[in-house]
């Protein structure tokens, strides 16, 4: 114990994760964060449409390049592995590099990409190209995380946190029904080469306008990233061992697990050929699930903010859209009006996730920001990266081999052995809602 002990004050004293408290910013500061936090939260619109946008085009897909349900899961879910592997190293060097280079580094990274994905003769070229978009978006939600609680107010951070997805969600409201309807109209290959080009124009932005902290003077050169690498991993297990991080990533897993796992591909799918829906009825719920999602983002992390209270709001959030993923596995037929209600509260409820990367951060501390919520943030990639595929299998055993326009038709039976893996989830995130621990909206972590 008194070694532990010793190591974790070496920890929290070393030049990584020494705290500093937040000081008065200059009007140029004030404005300096905002602009960075707009161009940022930009970018994280590009990486939801990135992450989403195969769940508006997945017939598109199928027929491009005459795939299986198993071999279209694994293309969408190409993303989700370089992602949940990138969780962790990213978080790492948001604490280290800072968010100004990592950010510059992926816009590049997921301009090539996309670009590579759009103009793609076959399906083994758009995985790498799908796999670089991975790649590259992955480092802007934590750099994103980070800035913000670099930059701004401890008490302020699961509402900034709410607005930027409030933002960036409309990447995913895009990549619904706006993404179908341009796939029909001009082809969806255009997209995806414009989006390129717009990945490297942010990276430039963030290289001008983004900056790692307050005192980092615009005109000057950033200090040369130092690298300890006992320091960094031992910040990294002191996350890892703490035990009041675990619910936040199991809660996260769950819910957001399903939400990634069914919304980034198979809703459309899902609601043409269980509900009878024409397209861009589907994509139109699909487009209000994310809807949903982003306004639901910020107004759990404002409630939660005014309440004072972490838990509570998840719990309720939770609960609630776990009783919708029941109903939806049921397969019950309803008018369209109140399908439509329910994936917009089906959208809202998701949002409580959002809530656990405060959660995580303030366990942990202060400076290992980054960490924490990478961490917390790798469970539900994973989980998406495994179970696309998990329930595109699991549709092609129960598949009867018909076929429309080139691609698969399941019925119900498939469907619901499909969905009910992501129910699954979805009911585990919402059980491990009550082992959060209530923070109070503050960091209550201490040093041994």
């Amino acid at each position: 114990p008194g070694r532990a002990a010793r190591r974790l004050r070496l920890l929290y004293c070393s030049p990584l994760t020494k705290a500093a408290p937040m000081k008065h910013l200059t009007p140029e500061q004030m404005k300096r964060r905002w602009l960075a936090l707009g161009i940022v939260a930009l970018a994280y619109v590009l990486s939801f449409f990135q992450r989403f946008a195969p769940a508006g085009i997945a017939n598109d897909l199928a027929a491009a390049f005459d795939t299986s349900a198993a071999s279209l899961g694994v293309l969408a879910a190409t993303y989700f592995y370089v992602y949940t592997v990138m969780q962790v190293p990213t978080g790492m060097l948001a604490d280290t590099l800072g968010p100004r280079r990592i950010l510059m580094l992926g816009g590049v990274i997921g301009g090539i990409g996309s670009f590579m994905f759009g103009l793609a003769p076959t399906l083994d070229i758009a995985l790498i190209g799908r796999t670089l978009i991975g790649l590259g978006v992955s480092v802007v939600f934590i750099a994103m995380l980070k800035l913000i609680a670099v930059w701004f107010e401890e008490n302020r951070f699961a509402t900034l946190v709410g607005f930027s997805m409030l933002i960036g969600n409309l990447g995913s409201v895009l990549a619904g029904a706006p993404l179908s309807a341009v796939a029909q109209s001009t082809g969806w290959r255009g997209v995806f080469i414009g989006i390129g080009a717009l990945s490297l124009v942010l990276a430039a932005l963030c290289w001008l306008i983004v900056r790692d902290r307050p005192e980092q003077d615009a005109a000057a050169p950033s200090a040369a990233p130092r690298f300890d690498r006992t320091v960094l991993f031992n910040s990294l297990l002191s996350v890892v061992r703490n035990r009041a991080t675990w619910p936040a990533i199991l809660v996260n897993t769950g819910l957001c697990g399903a939400f990634f796992t069914f919304a980034g591909l198979w809703t459309v799918p899902y609601l043409m050929q269980v509900h009878d829906m024409a397209r861009p009825v589907a994509a139109s719920h699909l487009s209000l699930w994310f809807g949903g999602f982003a306004v639901g983002c910020l107004l759990l992390g404002t409630l939660s903010d005014r309440l004072g209270r972490r838990k509570p709001v998840i719990i309720v959030a939770s609960h609630t859209y776990g009783a919708i993923w029941l109903l939806l596995l049921s397969g019950m037929r309803m008018p369209v009006e109140v399908s439509y209600a329910l994936f917009a509260v089906l959208g809202l409820t998701t949002a409580s996730f959002s809530l656990t990367w405060a959660c995580a951060k303030e366990v942990n501390p202060p400076m290992l920001s980054g960490m924490s919520t990478s961490v917390t943030n790798m469970g539900s990639f994973l989980a998406a990266a495994l179970f696309q595929p998990i329930v595109g299998w699991v549709m092609d055993l129960a598949w009867k081999g018909e076929m429309v326009a080139g691609a698969r038709v399941y019925d119900l039976a498939a469907w619901r052995g499909g969905l009910g893996v992501a129910t699954a989830l979805a009911l585990i995130g919402m059980a491990c809602s009550w082992w959060i621990v209530e923070t109070r909206c503050r960091n209550i972590w201490k040093p041994a």
